[in-house]
């Protein structure tokens, strides 16, 4: 009924993901929106840094159940997961430092679509790690609204 859990392989799977997150933080070079407006609606920028970690561990653990699983799905589900981390890192670059918001709208929207097949493909293979990917949609869909909103206002 309980599956072992591999603690190595949980680690290295977590430490992925928050290394995904630190890559992006770095393009995004502290997360400058000086002189920028923001929308009425944005939080204050000490929430960023707690829910994206919290994401992040979120998402390792879901790579972990999909990697353990032994399925023969999981390796083009893990591709996909690490496609999404890419364009996650990369999205900062382009909202934070280069301040190319509609671009970066954009690519946020399609980070949502490879979110999507990503939950996909981790339900069809663990329901667990598809559902543990859902609050990293809703929040990719919030920030879809933000950057949508910095844009329009800026």
């Amino acid at each position: 009924m309980f599956q072992t859990i591999r603690l190595k392989p949980l680690a290295v799977s977590i430490g992925i993901a928050l290394l995904a997150g630190a890559l992006g933080a770095l393009l995004g070079g502290g997360n400058n929106l000086d002189g920028i407006t923001s929308p009425w609606f944005m939080p204050p920028a000490v929430v960023f840094p707690i829910v994206w970690t919290i994401l992040y561990v979120l998402m390792g653990i879901a790579a972990y159940l999909v990697y353990d699983s032994g399925s023969p799905q999981r390796k083009e589900a893990l591709q996909v997961y690490v496609l999404q981390l890419v364009v996650n890192s990369l999205w900062s670059l382009f909202f934070f430092r280069l301040h190319w918001f509609l671009f970066s709208f954009l690519w946020i929207l399609f980070l949502i679509v490879l979110v999507c097949i990503t939950i996909y493909q981790f339900n069809q293979i663990d329901k667990k790690a598809g559902y543990l990917l859902l609050p990293y949609l809703i929040w990719l869909l919030f920030a879809a609204i933000l950057a949508f909103s910095v844009y329009r206002l800026n």
